[in-house]
């Protein structure tokens, strides 16, 4: 019975997390930079999807993976 250890170990972690912000820059190697909600910072991801600047985005992994709905942003502290 074979046994791929790295996949085994690999289920283990976690996605990374899906981050929502805008888009505020575009560069010309096709990545852009991404404000993030709530002031968190902003991140320079690549863009496979081409979104325009102003758009609202959902990045994971470091790419932006779709269009984010334009709803307000809430904190909820539990």
């Amino acid at each position: 019975m074979s046994t791929n250890l790295y996949k085994r170990l690999k289920a283990l972690l976690p996605d990374a997390p899906v981050l929502t912000g805008t888009v505020t820059v575009l560069h010309a190697d096709g990545s852009a930079d991404v404000a993030q909600d709530g002031g968190a910072g902003q991140l320079r991801v690549r863009n496979p999807l081409l979104q325009p600047s102003g758009a609202r985005v959902y990045v994971q992994g470091g790419a932006i993976t779709g269009p984010a709905p334009d709803l307000p942003y809430v904190l909820i502290e539990v």
